[in-house]
């Protein structure tokens, strides 16, 4: 049902860390878009980047959010039905690129992103269009559903890492990044996950879930390999993206290894080369997810096979958005922040 009201309210970043919350007006609605009333937005490390300011393209003034879930307010023509709750594949890619026309559109050449390059969803509404939507079983839990983007970066870790069943994985870092990919590692039939995490907070979380959860003590690599008898782990996702992981990727992994690099860094760190060399691994990037990917993760939560109703999640409202990314930035027990857009306020813890 289209909105009575022509404005509604936004948490607008008008410069860096100043976030405000305005009336603007309602996004217009093209041919072949749709409106979502958003439900509910989750904070990411890009995020992270935008609100410090230090983002190569966003600009102030700017309503962030790429994680979003939320229902059809007003319907295109060939998408979701009014009411439908939906989530969203947030990439804007060129279509006329090489990775493009080769059907690899996750990686355009000029790929751009809601909530960075256009509006994003810290607000009550966002127009979208109607290829961007990914219709979510109404009996999944929003706060769940809220979890496909990231969930999709995860399921494309894995696929990248080329899996088969019965490897032993170590994930490095257990953010919620790391976790949702050792938890889709483990859902594909690797034989052994382990998480290495520095935090005592996020271990426990992660622990949680059933995995052995190892500090990363003085020597990251010797952690790995001390948990498979020498050897190293048949494949290492590194999700931490901290220069102190780089280095010790190839000493974790074992021969003919692969390490998979789920995290961004954000300046060139060291890596032992040579090792990867000597060893035969292989070293693969991930960058985002396919739409493939993200029809899987949005199964994956219908199903409930990962049981993420376990995950520390935290919920502010678009009146709160620093006190969100303080939160989300500190590497404590709560491993998702989410803004809920519809008027639900913070310490709804959900655990």
């Amino acid at each position: 049902m289209t909105p009575s009201n022509p404005t509604m309210k936004a948490a607008v970043l008008t410069a860096p860390e100043t976030v405000a919350v305005q009336q603007v007006p309602l996004p217009e609605v093209p041919d072949g878009w749709a409106l979502i009333r958003v439900e509910y937005t989750g904070l990411c490390g890009t995020d992270f980047s935008i609100y410090h300011g230090t983002h190569p393209r966003a600009a102030p003034p700017l309503i962030l959010g790429h994680e979003i879930t939320g229902t059809v307010a007003v319907a295109a023509p060939d998408g979701p039905a009014e009411g439908t709750r939906v989530v969203v594949e947030p990439l804007i890619a060129c279509g006329t690129c090489g990775p493009c026309t080769s059907g690899n559109s996750h990686v355009c050449s000029n790929l751009n992103l809601y909530g960075i390059d256009a509006p994003g969803s810290l607000a009550e509404y966002i127009a979208l269009p109607a290829r961007a939507l990914l219709p979510v079983d109404p009996k999944v839990p929003a706060r769940q559903a809220a979890l496909a983007e990231p969930l999709a970066v995860a399921v494309h870790a894995v696929a990248r890492s080329g899996l088969s069943g019965g490897e032993h994985v170590a994930v490095f870092g257990a953010g919620p990044i790391g976790l949702l990919t050792a938890l889709v590692a483990r859902e594909a039939g690797a034989g052994e996950v382990f998480l290495i995490e520095p935090s005592e907070d996020r271990r426990e979380a992660a622990g949680r879930f059933g995995f052995p959860v190892l500090a990363p003590g003085e020597d990251p690599a010797g952690t790995v390999r001390s948990r498979t008898g020498g050897a190293g782990a048949d494949i290492v996702f590194d999700s931490a993206a901290h220069p102190s992981v780089a280095a010790a990727l190839s000493g974790a992994a074992r021969v003919q290894g692969t390490i998979v690099l789920v995290g961004v860094y954000k300046e060139p760190a060291k890596l032992d080369l040579q090792g990867i060399t000597f060893s035969e691994q292989t070293l693969l990037g991930v960058r985002v997810y396919t739409r493939q990917d993200m029809e899987r993760a949005v199964g994956l939560i219908e199903a409930d096979v990962l049981q993420l109703d376990r995950l520390p999640i935290e919920v502010f409202g678009l009146g709160e958005v620093p006190e969100a990314f303080t939160k989300a930035m500190s590497a404590g027990g709560v491993l998702k922040v989410l803004v809920g857009s519809a008027g639900e306020e913070s310490g709804a813890a959900h655990v």
